[in-house]
């Protein structure tokens, strides 16, 4: 018998391969088979997923400082923690455009609005996973001082930003899905909301990595807060400009009109 993982020679009575670890799998896939190895490998209490998720709550520090220190297989790696967020946020797009959700773009409350903002959402929503991992290298340009004591590299900055953010995403995941399909009219209210929550977890996982208390800890975090919010509206500059170089809006689009 040979493991189809890794072609090892093995035994008819071994469940799992001694080489690579692999279960071996003697059935044919079946709808029941698929689902069983589903809920096995992201839902058992056992997994990596619930345990990496679960630690980000209560010790982010443990979870994102053993991946950079060496530990590879207590916790989900960074970008498949990452990958399972993007794939999710991508799902409560289809969801927005499934139930026809309109977001009000009337951002100051001035009772108008304009084509240039509507189709900018629209291209939010079509480039939402590039976005949202623009904004893992802003966190960790932003968060240097940070982690000045540590002396981590831009790289290690991203893998303790890479979890944070995507543990964000994961936390926000089913809240968000309950309000658009229950009360879409709060989803707008619901998103300042979660970005408040990301500042503040960005700021517990920063205390929690840094181990710095007092003045000195939240005067960096209130310099992270400043650097990232300044980039992330340059962020929110930089796509119109680029959308009106490409021509997917003209200056007549940012005409306002009534709602």
């Amino acid at each position: 018998m040979e493991c189809k993982n890794c072609n090892d020679n093995l035994r008819t009575d071994y469940s799992y391969c001694p080489n690579c670890g692999a279960k071996v799998i003697r059935n044919r896939l079946t709808v029941k088979s698929l689902w069983g190895d589903i809920i096995e490998r992201y839902f058992n209490l056992d997994n990596t997923f619930l345990k990496t998720f679960i630690h980000l709550f209560t010790k982010p520090e443990v979870v994102t400082e053993g991946y950079i220190k060496g530990i590879r297989r207590k916790y989900l790696n960074p970008i498949s923690y990452l990958g399972i967020s993007i794939t999710l946020s991508g799902f409560l797009v289809f969801l927005i455009k499934k139930v026809g959700l309109n977001i009000n773009v009337d951002f100051w409350g001035m009772g108008t609005t304009s084509i240039a903002q509507e189709k900018l959402m629209d291209t939010i929503y079509d480039y939402q996973a590039l976005l949202f991992i623009l904004y893992i290298p802003m966190m960790s340009m932003a968060g240097w001082l940070c982690f000045r004591e540590k002396k981590y590299n831009f790289s290690e900055r991203s893998i303790i930003f890479i979890y944070s953010l995507a543990h964000y995403s994961l936390s926000i995941f089913i809240p968000s899905c309950i309000i658009i399909l229950f009360n879409p009219e709060a989803y707008g209210i619901f998103g300042l909301t979660a970005l408040l929550f990301m500042y503040l977890y960005t700021a517990f996982v920063i205390k929690r990595v840094s181990k710095e208390k007092g003045i000195e800890l939240w005067s960096k975090v209130f310099i992270f807060w400043t650097l990232f919010t300044i980039m992330y509206f340059s962020l929110s500059i930089v796509i119109p400009i680029i959308m009106l170089i490409l021509g997917t809006i003209n200056l007549e689009d940012f005409r306002p009109r009534k709602i």
